[in-house]
């Protein structure tokens, strides 16, 4: 007897019944959904707080063992950055002054915490458009450049620098004025940020002192290892401070975010549930369907086909689902990346490498709910059907 599955017949018995269909088709669509809304954002999370650590021109960072993560970082001696200059293989030191401050919203008056930079006005240390072009004109007192992918709270500083307009407003009650523009972006922790020289940040946090600085950045000469560089630095720098190349500075900042806070967590959950809940619907539809169908399936094993025929029609009505489900699913995800992006203007965007695997999910979790489903068809007893 043939052992092979006719290719309608799966296709024939779910479109015997279009509504339960139709039904099926936008569970699994919206399971879909689910997942590729929850790792987007998932997604978003590491790429948007992970800007400034890979940004930045540096092969070691220096960071207090204190700091939790970027957006309040603590401070520590500029003496460890001098001191890390004594190394044979450095070439150059950065010192990088981070910390909130309040903008004015010079349009409406409305007061907005934003994340203040301060950097070596004479070096280019920032690999982020708009800098290479901006940073030298920082030198000026009172003067910052602005993120234009900051969130909009902050006013149409974008709009109104292009037209021409000066933007004059208040960082922590001080006067400043934008003369540049930069795109860096906002992230779950940063709304905007404003870049300036080192003398203007410290002159819009009075309270703080030049010696405490927040993050060190260490340019070594060409050809010397970061690995080892780090292993000698940490060795002779005291345990006030951290040594890091920029790959373990940017695993430390993911793994704050994945397992030190609860975001990365539910995010995972989100999608996991997705998976359940698609599963749960894409199991119901095939065993009513299996239900419906014992005697038919009943006759064929009376016939002499094997469990494998009969198992490969259920396995083909669940490989029919899940590509009928992801389509519209992705597709939706698609149109909702654009809109949560142009409202949040995070980096959401639905990738090929991610559509993939959710893709697989779907189809490993059709075949593992038709396998389920199928517990009554190898039990089948021809004899019991009739």
């Amino acid at each position: 007897m043939a052992s092979f599955i006719p290719a309608p017949l799966g296709w024939l018995q779910l479109w015997h019944r279009p509504v339960r269909l139709a039904v099926a088709v936008a569970g699994i669509a919206f399971a879909v959904l689910l997942i590729l809304m929850q790792l987007g954002f998932r997604s978003a999370l590491f790429e948007s707080t992970l800007r400034f650590h890979e940004r930045f021109r540096y092969d070691i960072a220096l960071f207090s063992p204190d700091s939790v993560f970027i957006v309040r970082p603590q401070p520590f001696s500029i003496r460890r950055l001098y001191e890390a200059m004594g190394d044979p293989a450095v070439a150059d030191v950065s010192p990088v002054y981070i910390f909130p401050a309040t903008w004015k919203n010079p349009w409406n008056d409305a007061r907005r915490s934003i994340n203040a930079v301060g950097v070596d006005p004479d070096k280019n240390t920032l690999d982020t458009p708009g800098f290479a072009e901006s940073y030298p004109l920082i030198r000026k007192q009172d003067v910052v450049l602005f993120d234009m992918a900051s969130r909009p709270e902050f006013g149409p500083v974008l709009d109104a620098f292009e037209s021409g307009e000066p933007v004059v407003t208040e960082i922590n009650d001080r006067s400043v004025k934008v003369v540049g523009l930069v795109e860096i972006g906002p992230s779950f922790g940063i709304d905007g940020t404003v870049i300036t020289s080192v003398d203007n940040w410290l002159r819009l946090f009075p309270d703080r002192p030049r010696n405490d600085i927040q993050l060190g950045l260490i340019t070594l000469k060409a050809g010397a290892d970061p690995g080892e560089v780090r292993d000698r630095l940490r060795a002779s720098l005291p345990r006030d401070v951290l040594v890091m190349t920029k790959a373990e500075f940017v695993a430390r900042e993911k793994a704050y975010w994945n397992g030190a806070t609860p975001i990365g967590y539910v995010f995972a959950f989100g999608a996991i549930m997705g998976l359940v809940v698609g599963a749960i619907i894409v199991y119901q539809i095939l065993f009513a369907d299996v239900s419906e169908h014992l005697r038919e399936y009943g006759t064929l094993r009376a016939m002499g086909y094997r469990n494998r025929f009969v198992s490969g029609i259920v396995f083909q009505q669940a490989i029919i689902l899940g590509v009928l489900g992801f389509l519209p699913g992705a597709a939706a995800a698609w149109w909702l990346y654009r809109s949560a992006a142009a409202a949040t203007r995070l980096p959401l965007h639905l990738t090929a490498e991610r559509g993939v695997v959710v893709f697989c999910l779907t189809i490993g979790m059709c075949a593992l709910s038709g396998f389920l489903a199928l517990r009554k068809v190898r039990k089948l007893d021809p004899a019991e059907v009739f």
